[in-house]
């Protein structure tokens, strides 16, 4: 949970929590300014955002019989931090989301802050009623966040449903796992095959971590720390096959500010082989979270961030999710990285291609224009040449790459990036409020969130310093996923 304070909001009460109820929410009601939900101004059209109200943190990402569930941190009651509890939406595709009831709602232990989901297949836990399942969420019980739980500490409780995710019961034992150390939390269940555990990582104190064990998700045993220099909240723990390393995996540690540290793991002890590494470079995207449960036919490890911090002015809703992506473990010159693309469902809303190659750009010359638009799927492969920079303009924000210093840019921050044969290849997404930049395949990720000008909806590509040429470029205008 990336906590913004340790109270909840001044003069609302958790009986109010407890009452909140409402119908299935999807696009087409009205706001109090009468424009249509999901048309406004500054809401993104294919990242998805509640209907109204604040949302922060992913959580209990799941997948049951085709549908995608995500939980996330919501305040039923505003557009600030707040009142937590956990929203849910589901989609089929991961792009068209419909948004429900609140799934979990506080309690004498506190208010629900953020944690994970699994599902139960060999009912281990004795959930289980009927022919589905149980879906099992474990989430914090934040203690002194409200006035029924005032000098409580933070603990780890469970939610169930035996009806695919409709409904949800809070176990009656709760808590399943006391205080740890100060304000422990973010449970992140994962089931250990081989030694057919459950795994929680949960968040600590300070920068650390540590793993435990249990056999039915209700009594939990402490395995093994886990240090993470430079990070805090939200872990996740998964393994990934190296990319061109002929069978070989490992395991990827990861806290809520994109550090992560590679390892391997036996059940018990997760065994660090890098330092903690970084794979996120924008201004916006924190607290991410990847899927359990995705079919072995699939296979993907797919993740989904709060992209924390963005400004919404006179917007219904507060904040949004990134877009969610594969992640991938690749070989490079510097050892084996965490490397982050979008998930291809993306091409459903694809909807004007054009493509060049060879083009020259030119510092004397104009800049090279591609289209007018807001939504944009952008891949691109640049030669910076001679150029001292090469990049692209996107409704007024740049993404220039630095060919001296070696250094990419975008909305005030910047990554480093080695070209790969004199060339960079970058893929960027554009929404109403959001610039999401993947480079070199994904080893340098950043994601920003800005608030562009609404007559400016230029895209073009410049060189600045010498002569630089697009090897090719691909732009495909993107179609509301709300409509």
């Amino acid at each position: 949970m990336a906590r913004m304070s340790s109270t909840i909001t001044a003069g609302l009460v958790l009986g109010a929590c407890l009452a909140v109820g409402a119908a299935a929410v999807r696009a087409g009601g009205r706001t109090g300014t009468g424009v249509k939900l999901y048309r406004e101004t500054y809401r993104p059209q294919f990242h998805f955002t509640p209907a109204k109200n604040w949302t922060n943190d992913p959580n209990g990402l799941v997948y049951y019989k085709g549908v995608y569930h995500l939980f996330f941190q919501h305040n039923p009651f505003g557009t600030q931090w707040g009142n937590m509890t956990w929203g849910h939406a589901t989609s089929p595709d991961l792009v068209h989301w419909t948004e429900h009831t609140p799934a979990i709602l506080p309690d004498k232990l506190g208010t629900i802050f953020s944690g994970s989901a699994v599902v139960d297949f060999g009912d281990t836990a004795g959930f289980r009623t009927g022919r589905e399942f149980p879906i099992v969420c474990v989430y914090t019980s934040a203690g002194g966040t409200s006035p029924g739980s005032e000098g409580l500490p933070f603990t780890q409780s469970l939610a169930y449903s035996v009806d695919g995710g409709r409904t949800w019961t809070k176990y009656p034992q709760n808590p399943v796992l006391g205080q740890v150390a100060g304000s422990n939390r973010d449970p992140k269940v994962i089931r250990h095959g081989p030694t057919k555990t459950w795994i929680m990582a949960l968040y600590l104190d300070g920068h650390d971590y540590a793993l435990f064990g249990s056999k039915d998700l209700k009594s939990w045993t402490k395995l093994c720390d886990v240090p993470m220099p430079g990070t805090s909240e939200c872990p996740d723990l998964f393994e990934l096959p190296v990319g061109g390393a002929g069978g070989r995996r490992l395991w990827v540690f990861w806290g809520a500010n994109g550090n992560y540290r590679l390892g391997t793991f036996d059940g018990t002890t997760f065994k660090p082989e890098t330092d903690v590494l970084r794979s996120l470079w924008g201004a916006n995207d924190y607290a991410a979270q990847t899927y359990s449960n995705i079919p072995g036919s699939d296979g993907r490890r797919i993740q989904i961030s709060w992209m924390n911090g963005g400004k919404y002015p006179g917007m219904p809703f507060n904040q949004q999710m990134s877009f969610p992506r594969e992640l991938r473990l690749r070989s490079t010159p510097r050892g084996v990285r965490l490397t982050m693309t979008p998930v291809r469902e993306i091409a459903g809303l694809r909807r004007a291609r054009k493509k060049w190659t060879n083009e020259v750009l030119r510092a004397d010359g104009p800049a090279l224009r591609l289209g007018q638009g807001e939504l944009w799927d952008i891949e691109a492969t640049l030669e910076p040449g001679s150029a001292q920079a090469v990049g692209l303009k996107v409704r007024g924000a740049e993404i220039v790459y630095d060919s001296k210093t070696k250094i990419l840019s975008c909305l005030g921050q910047s990554a480093p990036l080695e070209p790969a044969s004199g060339r960079i290849a970058l893929r960027v997404l554009v929404d109403r409020t959001s610039i999401e930049i993947f480079a070199d395949g994904g080893v340098v990720t950043m994601c920003s969130c800005f608030l562009p000008d609404a007559d400016d909806r230029a895209l073009e590509a410049f060189a600045r310093g010498g002569e630089a040429r697009i090897v090719s470029l691909t732009r495909c205008a993107l179609k509301s996923a709300w409509r």
